[in-house]
């Protein structure tokens, strides 16, 4: 799988190891930045990134990792085609990618440890897509991005 990253100053050494992580189960890996972690860096450029490489097809899924987590998953939802959730728990990762085949993860290193982090990507990634009923809201989602006025 082609998986995207990226991370302001609060996720660099995460972003790193989970880096190694994902490329030694077979993945390919595109590490977007930053490489800076001990200055401040903004995060929505790094969000649009990869979350347009997702939307374009050049990456199957992308992981954000910021401080809380929640201006990432803001900044990267604003790229149409982008279903991302924060992954702060084993239920959150279910249910973001079980009903809403969310195609990309956001870790909020503040929030969960390391180890968290890892046990839940490697749950964000065995976890499918339900279909079904799901299905139906994934494409009320995506006419909202088409006609949000509608």
């Amino acid at each position: 799988m082609r998986i995207a990253l990226a991370a302001d100053h609060n996720g660099v050494a995460l972003k790193a190891r989970l880096a190694d992580w994902l490329a030694g189960r077979g993945h390919v890996v595109f590490d977007a930045g930053s490489q800076q972690g001990d200055g401040v860096v903004d995060y929505p450029p790094l969000c649009a990134e990869v979350s347009r490489r997702v939307a374009a097809g050049e990456a199957d899924l992308a992981i954000v990792l910021g401080g809380s987590g929640q201006g990432e998953v803001i900044a990267c939802n604003k790229i149409p085609g982008i279903r991302a959730g924060v992954a702060y728990s084993r239920f959150a990762v279910e249910i973001s990618r079980g009903n809403n085949d969310a195609n990309v993860m956001v870790l909020g290193t503040k929030v969960v440890s390391d180890e968290e982090a890892l046990a839940l990507v490697e749950l964000w990634l065995a976890t499918p897509f339900k279909g079904a009923e799901h299905q139906r809201r994934i494409d009320q989602i995506s006419a909202l991005e088409a006609r949000p006025e509608a």
